[in-house]
């Protein structure tokens, strides 16, 4: 037997699959679960009853964790000479234009988060091919296309995420590690719960959220009772 599986079986003898626990209770649970040797990254799943290919049912936006993802978020901002210094100031890991844009064409994309100026956003718009499947092309809905360039780089490694609806309708998010204690992982999920609650489409139609699930790297999903967030 694969020391995974035992893991997992051992983790399956700890709570009730079939069972929606709140919101503190699925927080302690998915930390007393995850036995990875490594600080496993806790994860949220949220399935939305909308129609995602609906523009008036889109759900997209950001959200900041009051205790941050706990994870060396790496920035890349690419902007005029004008603003290098800001973004420097600010923490980014990587400053720069033109450089930048050849490095990404020939295939580079090591960073989490890309953010611009508008005022560049022709040069960066011909890198949407390489930067779109991998959710790093800058929106200004998410505020990476900004002209407060300091502002964004700090939000963003202080713990601001953002989040889309897939076309299953899903929300996926990255919100702890599971070193976190456990009312600072159930403080976070309840921070990005609570600003999808806010964001129901008016179109949307039917039980809003239908399901929440907490997860941590290679460990089993533990369901969270929807009213116990008031969803």
């Amino acid at each position: 037997m694969s020391k995974l599986t035992k893991n997992r079986k051992e983790a399956l003898t700890k709570y009730d699959r079939e069972k929606a626990y709140t919101l503190s209770e699925a927080a302690s649970i998915v930390k007393e679960i995850s036995n990875t040797k490594f600080d496993s990254t806790v994860d949220i799943s949220v399935r939305l009853g909308v129609d995602p290919r609906k523009a008036n049912q889109m759900v997209r936006g950001t959200v900041s964790l009051p205790h941050g993802t706990g994870k060396d978020v790496k920035v890349l901002v690419l902007c005029n000479p004008d603003k290098e210094q800001e973004a420097k100031d600010a923490g980014a890991d990587h400053v720069g234009l033109d450089e930048y844009i050849e490095k990404i064409k020939g295939g580079w994309t090591d960073v989490d988060v890309i953010i611009t100026s508008p005022n560049v956003m022709a040069k960066v718009g011909a890198l949407g091919r390489i930067l779109g499947p991998r959710g790093l092309m800058p929106n200004p809905k998410t505020g990476t296309v900004t002209m407060d360039i300091g502002k964004a780089v700090s939000e963003v490694k202080a713990g601001k995420i953002d989040f889309k609806v897939d076309k299953f309708g899903n929300i996926h998010a990255a919100i702890a590690k599971a070193s976190f204690d456990d009312t600072k992982i159930a403080e976070n999920a309840k921070e990005i719960i609570s600003t999808l609650l806010k964001m129901k489409p008016a179109a949307a139609k039917g039980t809003y959220v239908k399901s929440i699930f907490l997860s941590s790297t290679m460990s089993p999903s533990v369901q969270v009772e929807p009213k116990s967030v008031g969803a």
